[in-house]
Protein backbone atom coordinates (compact mmCIF):
# COMPACT_ATOMS: atom_id res chain seq x y z
CA UNK A 1 0.00 0.00 0.00
CA UNK A 2 1.50 3.19 -1.06
CA UNK A 3 1.08 5.86 1.20
CA UNK A 4 3.04 9.66 1.32
CA UNK A 5 3.27 10.97 5.04
CA UNK A 6 2.90 14.73 5.74
CA UNK A 7 3.61 14.82 9.60
CA UNK A 8 2.94 11.97 12.30
CA UNK A 9 3.87 12.68 16.19
CA UNK A 10 3.13 10.29 19.24
CA UNK A 11 2.34 11.72 22.35
CA UNK A 12 1.51 10.10 25.71
CA UNK A 13 -1.15 9.97 27.96
CA UNK A 14 0.05 8.51 31.00
CA UNK A 15 -1.93 7.78 34.69
CA UNK A 16 -0.36 9.26 37.99
CA UNK A 17 -1.79 7.78 41.09
CA UNK A 18 -5.28 6.07 40.48
CA UNK A 19 -7.28 8.99 39.11
CA UNK A 20 -5.34 11.57 37.44
CA UNK A 21 -3.87 11.58 33.34
CA UNK A 22 -0.64 13.62 32.17
CA UNK A 23 0.57 13.97 28.90
CA UNK A 24 3.95 13.71 27.94
CA UNK A 25 4.40 15.72 24.77
CA UNK A 26 6.85 14.95 22.29
CA UNK A 27 9.06 17.90 20.74
CA UNK A 28 8.79 17.79 17.47
CA UNK A 29 7.40 15.16 14.45
CA UNK A 30 8.40 11.70 13.64
CA UNK A 31 11.53 11.16 10.90
CA UNK A 32 10.04 10.08 7.73
CA UNK A 33 11.42 6.45 7.92
CA UNK A 34 10.54 3.06 6.71
CA UNK A 35 9.08 2.25 10.69
CA UNK A 36 7.03 5.40 10.29
CA UNK A 37 5.49 4.37 6.83
CA UNK A 38 4.92 1.09 8.05
CA UNK A 39 3.14 1.94 11.57
CA UNK A 40 0.53 4.47 9.22
CA UNK A 41 0.21 1.82 6.69
CA UNK A 42 -0.69 -0.68 9.28
CA UNK A 43 -3.32 1.68 11.42
CA UNK A 44 -4.46 2.59 7.37
CA UNK A 45 -5.06 -1.23 6.68
CA UNK A 46 -6.70 -2.04 10.21
CA UNK A 47 -8.87 0.84 10.08
CA UNK A 48 -10.05 0.55 7.01
CA UNK A 49 -11.00 -2.82 8.08
CA UNK A 50 -13.06 -2.13 11.20
CA UNK A 51 -16.56 -2.86 11.11
CA UNK A 52 -19.32 -0.14 12.22
CA UNK A 53 -17.33 2.64 12.11
CA UNK A 54 -19.43 5.97 13.09
CA UNK A 55 -19.81 9.16 10.85
CA UNK A 56 -20.00 12.96 12.09
CA UNK A 57 -18.99 15.90 11.40
CA UNK A 58 -17.91 19.26 13.18
CA UNK A 59 -20.01 21.20 15.34
CA UNK A 60 -20.41 24.92 14.12
CA UNK A 61 -18.22 25.92 17.12
CA UNK A 62 -15.84 23.29 17.29
CA UNK A 63 -12.42 24.42 18.97
CA UNK A 64 -10.75 21.54 17.56
CA UNK A 65 -11.98 21.98 13.52
CA UNK A 66 -10.20 25.47 14.43
CA UNK A 67 -7.23 24.53 15.03
CA UNK A 68 -6.79 22.24 12.27
CA UNK A 69 -7.67 24.96 9.47
CA UNK A 70 -5.12 26.86 10.90
CA UNK A 71 -2.72 23.73 10.70
CA UNK A 72 -3.51 23.15 7.13
CA UNK A 73 -3.32 26.50 6.47
CA UNK A 74 0.08 26.62 8.00
CA UNK A 75 -0.82 29.48 10.12
CA UNK A 76 -0.59 27.19 13.10
CA UNK A 77 2.00 24.44 13.58
CA UNK A 78 1.21 20.56 13.06
CA UNK A 79 3.27 20.27 16.46
CA UNK A 80 1.49 22.93 18.36
CA UNK A 81 -1.89 21.76 16.55
CA UNK A 82 -1.20 17.98 18.13
CA UNK A 83 0.19 19.35 21.75
CA UNK A 84 -3.40 21.66 22.13
CA UNK A 85 -5.26 18.23 20.43
CA UNK A 86 -3.21 15.78 23.18
CA UNK A 87 -4.17 18.13 25.98
CA UNK A 88 -7.66 18.15 25.22
CA UNK A 89 -8.43 14.40 24.56
CA UNK A 90 -6.57 14.37 28.13
CA UNK A 91 -9.09 16.39 29.25
CA UNK A 92 -12.03 15.09 27.73
CA UNK A 93 -10.95 11.74 28.65
CA UNK A 94 -10.27 12.77 32.51
CA UNK A 95 -14.23 12.41 33.05
CA UNK A 96 -14.50 8.84 32.70
CA UNK A 97 -13.97 6.15 34.76
CA UNK A 98 -12.33 3.81 31.82
CA UNK A 99 -9.73 6.94 31.82
CA UNK A 100 -7.09 4.65 29.53
CA UNK A 101 -3.75 5.52 29.09
CA UNK A 102 -1.71 4.89 25.82
CA UNK A 103 0.00 6.57 22.91
CA UNK A 104 -1.88 8.85 21.01
CA UNK A 105 -1.14 8.84 17.52
CA UNK A 106 -1.66 11.66 14.94
CA UNK A 107 -1.04 10.99 11.52
CA UNK A 108 -1.47 13.08 8.24
CA UNK A 109 -0.81 11.79 5.18
CA UNK A 110 -2.49 11.17 1.84
CA UNK A 111 -3.32 7.50 0.51
CA UNK A 112 -4.15 7.06 -2.83
CA UNK A 113 -5.69 10.52 -4.39
CA UNK A 114 -7.28 11.51 -0.41
CA UNK A 115 -5.70 12.85 2.42
CA UNK A 116 -6.39 11.72 5.33
CA UNK A 117 -6.02 12.80 9.41
CA UNK A 118 -5.91 9.80 11.68
CA UNK A 119 -5.87 9.88 15.91
CA UNK A 120 -6.16 7.21 17.72
CA UNK A 121 -5.13 6.11 21.43
CA UNK A 122 -3.27 2.98 21.34
CA UNK A 123 -2.26 0.71 24.15
CA UNK A 124 1.43 -0.33 24.58
CA UNK A 125 2.12 -3.47 25.35
CA UNK A 126 4.59 -5.52 26.47
CA UNK A 127 6.24 -8.72 24.42
CA UNK A 128 9.10 -11.04 24.62
CA UNK A 129 12.23 -11.51 22.34
CA UNK A 130 15.15 -13.50 21.78
CA UNK A 131 18.53 -11.44 20.98
CA UNK A 132 21.36 -12.37 19.05
CA UNK A 133 22.96 -14.26 21.49
CA UNK A 134 19.98 -16.21 22.50
CA UNK A 135 19.12 -14.13 25.34
CA UNK A 136 15.19 -13.51 26.48
CA UNK A 137 14.62 -9.26 26.86
CA UNK A 138 11.30 -7.65 26.82
CA UNK A 139 10.23 -5.38 24.24
CA UNK A 140 7.15 -2.77 23.79
CA UNK A 141 5.17 -2.52 20.61
CA UNK A 142 1.74 -1.02 20.12
CA UNK A 143 -1.38 -2.70 19.74
CA UNK A 144 -2.52 -1.76 16.81
CA UNK A 145 -4.52 -4.44 15.64
CA UNK A 146 -7.11 -3.86 18.50
CA UNK A 147 -7.45 0.00 17.91
CA UNK A 148 -10.63 1.12 19.76
CA UNK A 149 -10.70 4.99 20.47
CA UNK A 150 -9.50 6.12 17.14
CA UNK A 151 -11.39 8.42 14.40
CA UNK A 152 -10.13 9.58 10.95
CA UNK A 153 -11.01 12.75 9.02
CA UNK A 154 -11.35 12.42 5.07
CA UNK A 155 -9.49 15.95 4.83
CA UNK A 156 -10.35 16.47 1.39
CA UNK A 157 -13.85 15.67 1.26
CA UNK A 158 -13.85 17.88 4.29
CA UNK A 159 -12.25 20.48 2.49
CA UNK A 160 -14.60 20.09 -0.85
CA UNK A 161 -18.01 19.94 0.87
CA UNK A 162 -18.05 21.28 4.44
CA UNK A 163 -21.57 20.32 4.48
CA UNK A 164 -20.97 16.67 4.10
CA UNK A 165 -21.94 14.38 7.34
CA UNK A 166 -19.48 12.11 6.76
CA UNK A 167 -16.22 12.80 6.22
CA UNK A 168 -15.39 11.99 10.29
CA UNK A 169 -15.12 7.99 10.94
CA UNK A 170 -14.86 6.43 14.76
CA UNK A 171 -14.43 3.53 15.93
CA UNK A 172 -17.29 2.95 18.23
CA UNK A 173 -15.72 1.11 20.62
CA UNK A 174 -16.48 -2.41 22.98
CA UNK A 175 -19.99 -2.74 24.37
CA UNK A 176 -20.31 -0.66 27.20
CA UNK A 177 -18.09 1.84 26.90
CA UNK A 178 -18.59 5.63 25.89
CA UNK A 179 -16.16 5.79 23.33
CA UNK A 180 -17.98 7.33 20.50
CA UNK A 181 -18.97 9.67 23.21
CA UNK A 182 -16.25 10.90 24.25
CA UNK A 183 -13.90 10.51 21.53
CA UNK A 184 -16.71 13.48 19.84
CA UNK A 185 -16.76 15.17 22.55
CA UNK A 186 -13.32 15.84 22.24
CA UNK A 187 -13.09 16.90 18.70
CA UNK A 188 -16.40 18.72 19.21
CA UNK A 189 -18.15 16.61 16.78
CA UNK A 190 -21.91 15.56 15.95
CA UNK A 191 -23.05 12.28 14.91
CA UNK A 192 -23.69 12.24 10.85
CA UNK A 193 -24.99 9.91 8.72
CA UNK A 194 -26.00 6.57 10.41
CA UNK A 195 -25.17 3.87 8.72
CA UNK A 196 -26.76 1.04 10.20
CA UNK A 197 -30.02 3.11 9.76
CA UNK A 198 -29.32 3.67 6.60
CA UNK A 199 -28.78 -0.16 5.73
CA UNK A 200 -32.39 -0.97 7.53
CA UNK A 201 -34.37 1.71 5.35
CA UNK A 202 -33.01 -0.15 1.92
CA UNK A 203 -34.01 -3.31 3.62
CA UNK A 204 -37.26 -2.01 3.79
CA UNK A 205 -37.66 0.09 0.69
CA UNK A 206 -36.68 -3.19 -1.32
CA UNK A 207 -40.02 -5.26 0.67
CA UNK A 208 -41.85 -2.09 -0.55
CA UNK A 209 -41.19 -2.22 -3.77
CA UNK A 210 -41.51 -6.12 -4.33
CA UNK A 211 -45.30 -5.85 -2.47
CA UNK A 212 -45.49 -2.56 -5.34
CA UNK A 213 -44.25 -4.41 -7.98
CA UNK A 214 -47.03 -7.39 -7.14
CA UNK A 215 -44.31 -9.60 -7.54
CA UNK A 216 -45.13 -13.42 -6.68
CA UNK A 217 -43.15 -15.56 -3.59
CA UNK A 218 -40.37 -16.63 -5.85
CA UNK A 219 -39.90 -13.44 -7.80
CA UNK A 220 -39.24 -11.51 -4.45
CA UNK A 221 -37.09 -14.24 -2.99
CA UNK A 222 -35.24 -13.78 -6.46
CA UNK A 223 -35.01 -10.08 -5.73
CA UNK A 224 -33.99 -9.79 -2.62
CA UNK A 225 -31.43 -12.54 -3.63
CA UNK A 226 -30.06 -10.14 -5.57
CA UNK A 227 -29.77 -7.30 -3.56
CA UNK A 228 -28.37 -9.30 -0.91
CA UNK A 229 -25.49 -10.56 -3.85
CA UNK A 230 -24.80 -6.94 -4.95
CA UNK A 231 -24.49 -5.77 -0.66
CA UNK A 232 -22.36 -8.74 -0.07
CA UNK A 233 -20.15 -8.01 -2.91
CA UNK A 234 -19.34 -4.71 -2.44
CA UNK A 235 -19.00 -5.56 1.57
CA UNK A 236 -16.41 -8.43 0.88
CA UNK A 237 -14.33 -5.81 -1.54
CA UNK A 238 -14.71 -2.67 0.88
CA UNK A 239 -16.68 -0.87 -1.63
CA UNK A 240 -20.16 0.87 -0.73
CA UNK A 241 -23.49 0.63 -1.62
CA UNK A 242 -24.67 2.87 -4.42
CA UNK A 243 -28.26 2.99 -4.76
CA UNK A 244 -28.34 3.60 -8.27
CA UNK A 245 -25.71 1.22 -9.02
CA UNK A 246 -27.27 -1.42 -7.03
CA UNK A 247 -31.08 -0.27 -8.89
CA UNK A 248 -29.06 -0.58 -12.66
CA UNK A 249 -28.63 -4.38 -11.33
CA UNK A 250 -32.26 -4.90 -10.99
CA UNK A 251 -35.31 -5.25 -12.99
CA UNK A 252 -38.09 -2.60 -13.85
CA UNK A 253 -41.13 -3.28 -12.20
CA UNK A 254 -44.62 -3.57 -14.42
CA UNK A 255 -44.97 -0.14 -14.24
CA UNK A 256 -41.26 0.50 -16.09
CA UNK A 257 -40.29 2.34 -12.32
CA UNK A 258 -36.90 0.89 -11.32
CA UNK A 259 -35.76 0.83 -7.74
CA UNK A 260 -33.67 3.94 -7.58
CA UNK A 261 -37.10 5.97 -8.94
CA UNK A 262 -39.06 4.17 -6.64
CA UNK A 263 -37.25 5.25 -3.87
CA UNK A 264 -36.80 9.06 -4.48
CA UNK A 265 -40.27 9.21 -5.34
CA UNK A 266 -41.10 7.58 -1.73
CA UNK A 267 -39.38 9.67 0.23
CA UNK A 268 -37.06 6.87 2.01
CA UNK A 269 -34.34 9.38 2.58
CA UNK A 270 -31.51 7.23 1.36
CA UNK A 271 -27.95 8.32 0.88
CA UNK A 272 -26.44 8.26 -2.33
CA UNK A 273 -23.75 5.47 -0.85
CA UNK A 274 -23.28 3.79 2.37
CA UNK A 275 -21.47 1.11 4.05
CA UNK A 276 -23.08 -2.29 3.83
CA UNK A 277 -24.23 -3.54 7.04
CA UNK A 278 -23.34 -7.41 7.76
CA UNK A 279 -26.41 -7.79 10.48
CA UNK A 280 -29.34 -5.25 8.59
CA UNK A 281 -28.29 -7.09 4.85
CA UNK A 282 -29.00 -10.64 6.01
CA UNK A 283 -32.40 -9.89 6.95
CA UNK A 284 -33.41 -10.22 3.20
CA UNK A 285 -32.39 -14.08 2.88
CA UNK A 286 -32.46 -15.00 6.54
CA UNK A 287 -34.65 -14.90 9.70
CA UNK A 288 -32.29 -14.96 12.92
CA UNK A 289 -33.98 -15.02 16.74
CA UNK A 290 -33.09 -15.75 19.76
CA UNK A 291 -33.97 -15.40 23.84
CA UNK A 292 -35.00 -17.89 26.66
CA UNK A 293 -32.56 -20.67 25.37
CA UNK A 294 -33.47 -20.92 22.26
CA UNK A 295 -31.74 -19.97 18.88
CA UNK A 296 -33.34 -19.98 15.70
CA UNK A 297 -31.96 -19.41 12.12
CA UNK A 298 -33.24 -20.36 8.72
CA UNK A 299 -32.93 -19.33 4.54
CA UNK A 300 -36.28 -17.06 4.41
CA UNK A 301 -37.39 -19.28 1.49
CA UNK A 302 -37.92 -22.00 3.34
CA UNK A 303 -40.95 -20.19 5.15
CA UNK A 304 -44.32 -21.93 3.82
CA UNK A 305 -42.18 -25.07 3.16
CA UNK A 306 -40.74 -26.74 5.41
CA UNK A 307 -41.05 -24.12 8.55
CA UNK A 308 -44.69 -22.83 9.06
CA UNK A 309 -45.72 -20.04 11.51
CA UNK A 310 -48.97 -19.84 13.24
CA UNK A 311 -49.72 -16.24 14.71
CA UNK A 312 -52.59 -16.80 16.68
CA UNK A 313 -50.57 -19.93 18.90
CA UNK A 314 -47.27 -18.25 18.45
CA UNK A 315 -46.14 -22.19 17.05
CA UNK A 316 -43.06 -22.38 14.77
CA UNK A 317 -43.71 -26.28 12.70
CA UNK A 318 -40.52 -27.03 11.53
CA UNK A 319 -41.05 -30.40 8.96
CA UNK A 320 -37.79 -32.08 8.41
CA UNK A 321 -34.91 -31.59 10.87
CA UNK A 322 -31.36 -31.57 10.36
CA UNK A 323 -29.77 -34.95 10.49
CA UNK A 324 -27.58 -33.86 13.35
CA UNK A 325 -30.23 -32.30 15.13
CA UNK A 326 -32.01 -35.37 14.76
CA UNK A 327 -29.73 -37.84 15.75
CA UNK A 328 -29.30 -35.83 19.37
CA UNK A 329 -32.30 -35.19 19.99
CA UNK A 330 -33.15 -39.29 19.15
CA UNK A 331 -30.19 -40.23 21.10
CA UNK A 332 -31.80 -37.91 24.10
CA UNK A 333 -35.15 -39.50 24.01
CA UNK A 334 -33.80 -42.97 24.30
CA UNK A 335 -31.61 -42.08 27.24
CA UNK A 336 -34.38 -40.58 29.15
CA UNK A 337 -37.11 -43.36 28.25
Amino acid sequence: MSLTLSNVILHQIKKEGEDTLVVQLRDQPLNHSPSTENLISEIHRIYNAKAGKGFGQFAEDSEFCGWLKASRKQEMEFLTFSSHSAERLKTELSKYPFADEGVLVIAEYRSLATEYLFIGLLESKSSMKVTDDLEISSTDYLDVAKMDIAARIDLSTWESDAESNRYLTYVKGRVGRKVADFFLDFMQAEVGMDSKQQNLVLMQAVEDYCADSRLDKEEKQQYRKQVYDYCNGQLQSGDEVVVKELAGELPQNDQGVDFYQFASEQGYELEESFPADRTSMRKLTKFVGGGGGLSINFDSMLLGERIFYDQNTDTLTIKGTPPNLREQLTRRLNVDE
